[in-house]
């Protein structure tokens, strides 16, 4: 029988939203403590769940798992803790799940995927959570995934990107690229170019050995699928450099020298969090400024902030701006999360992307558990295969033919007078934006 038609979760009320935010616009507004270190002065998920029980007749329903609350992932792990913690507090102030308050207090997997999957290991075995949510990031996803799989439990996560190796039947992916991620994903930046009227003759590939960044790059190993590199040769476009450089690199001189050197029309880089950051920093320091850039992944604000940043395209799922927050749900969330990160001392606020995936996530986790009614791990997951769940992004419909992906739901985006805004597809282009090369 294939699905019915979804429901939408109770708990996104307007008014909960906005009380919010007006709750968070009169909180402190020292905005210089990070995100990771207000993870560590807040309370436990016990000490939390011992509070709560004192103050309600119902025992919280905890929501275990871990964070990249420090590493080389925590400046784009702390966007989804604050998503992450908005959530929650929103619902909660709507009357919890199954009419019972929820906690969730991520532990810190220091970006480690080992450590990430000991954490699951012990919230679920030892702790005896009674849900769990993915942590930020491909190495830790999967690794975490191993464990909720084996345990048998209902396993949302949000930006992992190894789509081809999630063969679980209870993984439910919010990070919207399809499964092809490795044809979809630089085909929709190739199309943004060629939309440009100005495309690239010559292009550098500079990637992050990140397994996400590989596989955009070369697709699956051992595979002759392809990726990026090989569907900008199908354009008939030149690759003139294709530099692989270590996750965590810190001398990025050389590779700045590699570039100038190729002198590309456009310069993809597989960057993960300040990657893209770093690079063009380097550059500057030679005097090169690239013609036309593309980041895969990258930490928005400092993005935003580096030099000769103007003109570099993205990925994204959501940006603060028309049609997204054309309704009044979506706009009320993005300034809520603005607002609260902020307060979080998160230098770029705005509900984009990272944020946006995270929040469908949640939003996938809490459909599950009250269409199903329960806190069953198999009726969670049977009621997620067999129903569509509209989210912030979209509307997701899992299906097991593709592993739980459904489609490519990116959109491409660029900095234009200092601003993210989507530019592609033109139907979730801002108003008056397009691409330009």
């Amino acid at each position: 029988m294939r699905r019915e038609r979804g429901i939408v979760p109770r708990f996104l009320i307007l008014l909960a939203v906005f009380a919010l935010v007006a709750a968070a616009c009169s909180s402190s507004d020292d905005t210089t403590t990070t995100a990771a270190a207000a993870a560590a002065t807040t309370t436990t998920a016990a000490e939390a769940a011992t509070t709560t029980t004192s103050e309600s007749s119902s025992e919280p329903i905890v929501v275990g798992g871990s964070l990249a609350l420090t590493g080389f992932l925590a400046p784009t792990a702390a966007i989804h803790k604050v998503a992450g913690d908005l959530f929650v507090e929103t619902l909660n102030e709507s009357g919890g799940l199954l009419g019972r308050p929820v906690v969730w207090e991520p532990l810190d997997d220091e970006s480690v995927p080992d450590q990430a999957a000991a954490i699951y290991e012990r919230v679920i075995s030892e702790d005896g959570v009674d849900l769990i949510m993915g942590p930020y990031g491909t190495g830790t996803i999967t690794a975490a995934m191993a464990v909720a799989e084996r345990e048998g439990f209902v396993y949302p996560h949000h930006t992992a990107s190894l789509t081809y190796v999630y063969t679980y039947a209870c993984h439910f992916p919010t990070w919207p690229t399809g499964i092809e991620t490795n044809i979809t994903n630089p085909n929709l930046v190739y199309d943004a170019l060629e939309e440009s009227g100005n495309p690239p003759e010559t292009i550098a590939f500079v990637m992050n050995e990140f397994p996400g960044t590989q596989y955009i790059g070369y697709g699956p190993p051992g595979s002759d699928a392809g990726g990026a590199i090989s569907e900008a040769e199908k354009r008939g476009w030149d690759v003139v450099a294709e530099i692989n450089f270590p996750t965590g690199t810190s001398d990025w001189a050389p590779i700045a020298a590699e570039i100038a050197a190729a002198d590309p029309d456009f310069i993809y880089v597989g960057a993960i969090g300040v990657d893209g950051t770093n690079l063009l920093v380097a550059l500057d320091a030679i005097g090169y400024v690239p013609r036309g850039h593309f980041y895969q992944w990258p930490a928005p604000g400092p993005l935003l902030g580096a030099p000769n940043s103007e003109g570099a395209f993205s990925v994204t799922t959501f940006e603060p701006h028309s049609p997204f927050t054309d309704a009044a749900e979506p706009a009320a969330i993005s300034e809520a999360f603005s607002t609260a990160a902020a307060a979080a001392g998160i230098p770029y606020t705005a509900f984009e992307a990272q944020a946006s995936v995270s929040w469908a996530a949640w939003q996938v986790l809490i459909a599950g558990v009250e269409g199903a009614g329960s806190l069953d791990q198999q009726e969670i997951c049977d009621w997620l295969i067999n129903n569509e769940v509209e989210t912030i992004i979209g509307t997701i419909d899992f299906d097991p033919a593709q592993q739980n992906y459904y489609g490519d739901l990116t959109k491409i985006k660029q900095i234009q007078n200092g601003q993210f805004v989507v530019v592609s597809p033109s139907e979730f282009a801002a108003p008056g934006a397009e691409p330009q090369l």
